[in-house]
């Protein structure tokens, strides 16, 4: 009887093991994992009234971006902030000034990255690369400022490595409509799929 029962005990240790390695073995060893990031690109006080590099219609984007961001954090899902700092003298998003912060309404969580950049590009001599390889993720779901430049080069940056682009375009913004338009046609013909925030699916 001890006999038997001892047995069992093996065959249900070997049971357990060989599902949990089939199940980290399908995740990619991510338990539980997901494989698409919100990214938030340069929504900061200087695109805004009382900055200095005011965009057209900041905060129609701006509340979109909010939605989508709650969406994601109701979901527990992953969430990336990219900050452009520029040094002292450069006009905007100058290193320690108010308008270089990130709008109080898209404040990061302890949780969530902070990519801070330099350049136009958000891969651009950043950790961003690093961070979606550690976590898994190859679908980028991007929104922000300003359209036409760093929400456009970071995503022809992201499909050239390989990534799978989704922009939010009502949670992006630029100096004026045309060129806001014109951006979006750009990476819709050639690099994303485009959707409005209130028709994205998880």
């Amino acid at each position: 009887m001890k006999k038997n029962i001892f047995r069992i005990g093996i065959v249900l240790t070997i049971l357990i093991t060989f599902i949990s390695a089939c199940a980290t073995s399908s995740s990619g060893g991510r338990s539980g994992s997901v494989d698409f990031a919100l990214v938030i690109i340069d929504v900061q006080n200087d695109y805004f009234e009382g900055g200095s590099h005011t965009l057209h219609n900041p905060l129609g984007a701006l509340n979109n971006a909010e939605k989508i961001l709650n969406q994601f954090r109701t979901r527990s899902l992953p969430v990336i902030h990219v900050q452009h700092v520029n040094p002292k003298g450069a006009g905007f998003f100058e290193l320690d000034t108010w308008g270089v912060q990130i709008h109080e309404k898209l404040t990061p969580l302890g949780n969530e990255p902070v990519v801070v950049k330099h350049q136009i590009s958000s891969f651009a001599g950043t950790e961003l690369a690093d961070i979606l390889k550690e976590r898994g993720i190859n679908r980028l779901i991007i929104c922000g400022m300003q359209t036409n430049i760093c929400v456009e080069t970071t995503s022809k940056d992201a499909k050239a490595r390989g990534f799978s682009i989704v922009v939010l375009e009502d949670a992006c913004a630029a100096r004026s409509i045309e060129i806001h338009n014109n951006a979006i046609e750009t990476l819709r013909r050639d690099y994303a799929s485009i959707t409005r925030t209130a028709r994205f699916r998880f």
